[in-house]
């Protein structure tokens, strides 16, 4: 079994998700007493805000660098950033290391592409929907993409920030993601990408009329396929 290198905390409530899945998935793979090796090294998320404008995750990828190098040091065999918005940076982290980054937007294109779907709709942070390095992985598996308007973009990710990442989901929030969905499905949307690792935690699969891909249990199933195969 390969030691995994997790970097979490973005945050932590998603993080928890992460080593329960991979846990189990271990367990329940290999059976007897067996769980995942794992380092895990968790960020104090306050002071990881990411910067509104892409130019400056420099920085960002500075920190997360150094920290996939001290995992490396430490014995991980592979590096598992435990959101979305961090892999913005994980060229330039994986240019610095020289063990495998397993990337969430590949994961999931992989598993979109095996449910013979061929046009998604990608929620998370503006970062996440806005900026092409999910988009341009799932265009790699030919597959296309869609976001939502402006407006709804705004509020997700205001959601993210202010509610989902304090483990607040109310039945309002929810509600409003549902008709964000809904109207993504009218326009030809056939499946739906959770691409925040919160928003597994607010909308499951009997909320929707189509196939939804939560990226933790993907990229989580990712994680624990390297580690034991």
């Amino acid at each position: 079994m390969k030691t995994l290198g997790l970097i979490g905390g973005t945050t932590w409530l998603s993080t928890a998700d992460y080593y329960r899945i991979i846990n189990q998935q271990t367990n329940q793979r290999l059976g007897g007493l067996n769980s995942a090796r794992m380092l895990l090294y968790s960020l104090n998320f306050e002071e990881f805000k990411p910067p509104a404008d892409p130019a400056a995750w420099g920085s960002i990828a500075d920190t997360l660098s150094g920290i996939a190098t001290r995992l490396e040091t430490a014995g991980a065999e592979c590096i598992v950033l435990c959101a979305s918005t961090p892999h913005i940076t994980a060229d330039i982290v994986q240019q610095r290391i020289s063990i495998p980054i397993i990337h969430i937007a590949t994961a999931t294109a992989i598993t979109v592409k095996a449910a013979n779907i061929k046009k998604v709709a990608l929620l998370g942070t503006k970062y996440t929907m806005e900026q092409p390095f999910f988009r341009d992985r799932l265009a790699q598996h030919d597959l296309e993409t869609i976001i939502p308007p402006l407006a709804d973009r705004e509020f997700i990710h205001h959601s993210i920030y202010t509610e989902l990442a304090k483990g607040i989901f109310s039945s309002d929030t929810r509600a409003k993601y549902l008709e964000i969905i809904d109207r993504l499905i009218a326009q030809g949307a056939e499946g739906i990408i959770l691409g925040c690792t919160e928003i597994p935690l607010l909308i499951k699969q009997e909320d929707c009329a189509v196939p939804v891909f939560d990226t933790t249990l993907i990229h989580a199933t990712a994680a624990v396929d390297f580690a034991i195969n």
